[in-house]
């Protein structure tokens, strides 16, 4: 199983947790820390996992991008951040880089 791919949930979750305690107020606030926190530790977790499975500079390219093209998607459907073009091709083409990294370094 490969922790770096599973942690995509985690890495997305924590991110939005950051906007959410962002954006609300008191302790609901305070309740999206908390849940930032969980699933930061949790995603980190995972990598720890995935490193011993994959080289640290694959595992971590592949977890920083998955993390990257999650928060603008998150950011793109919740935060109503733009998606224009080029914003979308970016996004595509870090994916392309992720998918492309993990494949080569399975050899």
């Amino acid at each position: 199983m490969d922790h770096t791919f599973n942690s995509r949930f985690f890495e997305a979750a924590f991110a939005t947790s950051l906007g959410m305690a962002h954006e609300t107020k008191g302790r609901y606030s305070f309740y999206w820390l908390i849940m930032f926190l969980i699933t930061l530790a949790i995603s980190m977790v995972l990598l720890y996992i995935a490193t011993k499975k994959i080289p640290i500079g694959t595992a971590y390219a592949v977890w920083t991008g998955i993390g990257a093209v999650s928060t603008a998607i998150v950011g793109i459907v919740l935060f109503k951040e733009p998606a224009g073009f080029w914003r979308l091709f970016f996004i595509f083409t870090l994916i392309a880089s992720i998918v492309g990294l993990k494949a080569v370094s399975q050899g």
